[in-house]
């Protein structure tokens, strides 16, 4: 059974998971039928960046799982040695 730090620090986790979601949400979805001089277009970045920052953080991602399972192959074929 979760501790209850280890249930808070999950519902924060979450609710960050869940802020995040509905920030880009709007930022991809509504945003872009806001007119540019609208006072909230001052809380979003330009829209190159809603695509952009997905890319780069997905290959971050995929790079540090090529990375984890050519270490893990590579200790594997050592240790069987």
């Amino acid at each position: 059974m979760a501790t209850g730090m280890d249930q808070a620090l999950g519902m924060g986790l979450v609710a960050f998971a869940g802020a995040i979601f509905s920030y880009y949400t709007i930022w991809v979805i509504f945003m872009p039928f806001v007119d540019d001089d609208h006072v909230l277009q001052q809380f979003f970045l330009p829209r190159f960046y809603a695509i952009a920052l997905p890319v780069v953080a997905g290959l971050i991602f995929l790079t540090f799982i090529g990375v984890f399972v050519t270490a893990v192959t590579l200790a594997k074929k050592k240790k069987s040695k």
